[in-house]
């Protein structure tokens, strides 16, 4: 689906330029969507109990496993085009 990856492509470039900054649960829910839309399931081993913006970041990715990247890279679409 070329279409939504360039999509996808454009609202990554867009979230940088968001007129206000969202707060932290919604930045972990981007984070997740867009590892799972670029990278897939989650397979990194999960950070230690000290790291906790890691953990943080690796459970918002993780809870996603099994979530297409198609669906991942158009909910991601979706989200930075609700916020903007």
């Amino acid at each position: 689906m070329p279409n939504l990856k360039a999509k996808f492509e454009a609202a990554v470039a867009n979230s940088k330029n968001l007129s206000a900054r969202p707060d932290n649960m919604t930045l972990l829910k981007l984070y997740g969507l867009y590892k799972q839309g670029s990278v897939g399931d989650n397979t990194d081993k999960k950070p230690g109990f000290t790291d906790m913006v890691g953990r943080a970041k690796w459970d918002a990715w993780n809870a996603l496993k099994g979530t297409s990247s198609n669906d991942a890279m158009q909910q991601y679409v979706d989200l930075i085009t609700s916020l903007s």
